[in-house]
């Protein structure tokens, strides 16, 4: 049998065997009886007597990745099924060849060690802290900082000289319409929907088109505009305080960012009590240096563009 081994993924490895428990649950559901463990974690195959069970499929599916997302669940299931049967033949024959007993082996599986008992530490801490009263806490905080901004909706014209945008500016005085100039004229990737940027705040623009957008009334066109990006002619469609988006919107961007918040919280706490040494820099404050094992991700809500 030739098998190819599929590369491998790192990172985290969270969440295992979802998929035999998830059939552990409907089949009691199903029936109203128990359900045996060995039910629900069958045995798959034997190579040389060592069992490989639906569990050991879970942890490999997680570990092969995006290798696998492309084939269908039969393909996915033997393909699978194969890479595990050749780890383990191959597995058997490292040991007869005594390479756990090499250096390089045992520094990769300290570190393999390491690794897994600080992933699930992390994963573990990071899901007890993420409660539903601290999601909405974090959640009221962003809203209120965001309720009550400005937005204008604007559609634009963008060309490369002021030449051409004056020419245009005079087929506008003369009734032409702006979402069609648009479309025929704007170099900008946004042409084909008339120029229509939606809406946006201050700081999403360069200051130059900002400045002239927010200054003008909705229904008004304005005079060419530069910027480091050519020529404008912004129309104005809309003008409205800008609302924060739903939490059911945002949960999971809050969910993340709750979960890598107490993470690195956690990690800091850790490094208050620990003694570091860095020999590598003996005079540095080891807690100056040590780079974040979890860092918490940005934690902007912005709104849908129309």
């Amino acid at each position: 049998m030739t098998t190819s081994f599929p590369e491998t993924k790192t990172g985290p490895r969270f969440g295992l065997a979802s998929a035999a428990l998830a059939g552990c649950v409907a089949m009691v559901l199903l029936t109203g009886l128990p359900v045996r463990a060995e039910d629900a974690n069958p045995v798959l195959a034997k190579v040389n007597g060592a069992e490989i069970r639906q569990s050991d499929m879970a942890l490999a599916e997680e570990e092969l990745g995006p290798s696998l997302a492309q084939m269908d669940p039969t393909t996915k299931q033997e393909n699978v099924l194969s890479f595990l049967i050749d780890m383990k033949i191959v597995a058997k024959a490292a040991e007869a060849k005594k390479i756990e007993d090499r250096d390089d082996f045992k520094s990769r599986l300290a570190f393999a060690r390491n690794r897994l008992l600080m992933d699930n530490l992390l994963a573990f801490e990071g899901k007890a802290a993420t409660t539903d009263e601290a999601m909405k806490k974090v959640y009221e905080e962003a809203a209120k900082q965001i309720s009550g901004e400005q937005e204008v909706h604007a559609r634009h014209i963008l060309v490369e000289n002021e030449d051409e945008a004056k020419a245009i500016e005079e087929e506008l005085k003369k009734g032409a319409d702006f979402a069609e100039l648009a479309k025929k004229k704007s170099k900008d990737p946004g042409a084909s929907d008339g120029g229509d940027l939606g809406f946006f705040t201050k700081d999403q623009m360069v200051p130059e088109f900002s400045a002239v957008a927010f200054a003008l009334e909705p229904g008004k066109i304005s005079d060419p505009v530069k910027s480091q990006f050519g020529w404008h002619i912004i129309k104005v469609e809309e003008k409205r305080d800008r609302k924060a988006p739903d939490f059911a919107q945002v949960k999971a961007q809050i969910e993340t960012y709750v979960t890598r918040k107490a993470q690195a919280d956690y990690v800091a706490k850790l490094r208050e009590t620990a003694k570091v040494e860095r020999m590598d820099k003996p005079d540095a404050a080891a807690t100056d240096d040590k780079p974040d094992a979890a860092k918490p991700a940005d934690n902007k809500m912005a709104p849908a563009k129309k």
